[in-house]
């Protein structure tokens, strides 16, 4: 059974960076797609990053592209999340979620992960 657990959320200004973590234990082998997402008050859940495990191909929102970096690494089990030139807009509870399957037609949508973390905050002031 695989489990994520998130970290690195925090406060910043407007402009400024983060770099969030998620840790995959368990039977990591059996992942084919990670995902970053988050959820500000009242919105839905967005997709904003993906990476496949294998090739490690990248594609983000139009809402991040250019400003957040999604990376892993393989021999500590994580994969990151850089965020830069932060804008309020970005402020939400940040998750990471776990494929067994990875197609591009689902690579945004929430519904198609079945593994998520706890989730950590993420606070932008202007």
């Amino acid at each position: 059974q695989v489990q994520l657990v998130e970290s690195g959320g925090g406060s910043v200004q407007a402009g400024g960076s983060l770099r969030l973590s998620c840790v995959v234990s368990g039977n990591s082998f059996s992942v084919k797609c990670m995902g970053w997402f988050r959820q500000a008050p009242g919105k839905d859940r967005e997709g904003v990053a993906i990476i496949t495990t294998g090739a490690g191909r990248t594609d983000y929102s139009d809402s991040v592209k250019g400003r957040f970096t999604i990376s892993q690494d393989n021999a500590k089990n994580t994969v990151y999340l850089q965020l830069n030139s932060l804008k309020p807009e970005d402020t939400a509870l940040y998750y990471c979620a776990a494929n067994t399957a990875c197609f591009t037609d689902t690579w945004f949508i929430p519904a198609a992960y079945s593994i998520w973390g706890p989730g950590t905050h993420v606070t932008v002031s202007s």
